[in-house]
């Protein structure tokens, strides 16, 4: 059964990772409708995803050697605002890339920030998250 999101938005609502319109940016990746021409595309749409509690985009974007059989969201996670620090690669003719990011997020114990050198790789033609660097 696929998962509700956490938090409901409307058909012209801003996407959560600042770059559009739910419906033409993160929208058609997150259900399934369509996949993320490049590296740094799929890293947003995976922070839209945890934005959205959508374990179900989340698990499919992971590269099968690295997803974990299953995923638990914090509800009382609050993802704020998502900043793209470097990409590196990545692009619609390769094979692997690299996004830096940095998610700001609201928890019980208040606010914090993960900062992540995230990497990605084509798999059969779809991009895929492998693993992440996280740094301070």
């Amino acid at each position: 059964m696929p998962d509700q999101p956490a938090l409901q938005l409307s058909a012209d609502a801003p996407c959560p990772c600042g770059a559009g319109r739910y419906t033409q940016c993160c929208g058609p990746t997150i259900e399934g409708r369509s996949t993320p021409s490049t590296a740094v595309a799929l890293m947003r749409s995976r922070y839209t995803a945890f934005a959205l509690g959508e374990t179900d985009a989340l698990l499919r974007s992971w590269h099968p050697s690295t997803r974990p059989q299953e995923l638990i969201l914090d509800a009382d996670t609050e993802w704020r605002r998502l900043v793209v620090i470097d990409v590196v690669d990545g692009g619609v003719g390769d094979e692997t890339g690299i996004v830096e990011f940095r998610a700001v997020y609201r928890d019980a114990t208040g606010r914090g920030e993960l900062h992540e050198r995230s990497r990605f790789v084509r798999t059969a033609g779809a991009w895929h998250y492998l693993d992440g660097e996280h740094r301070d």
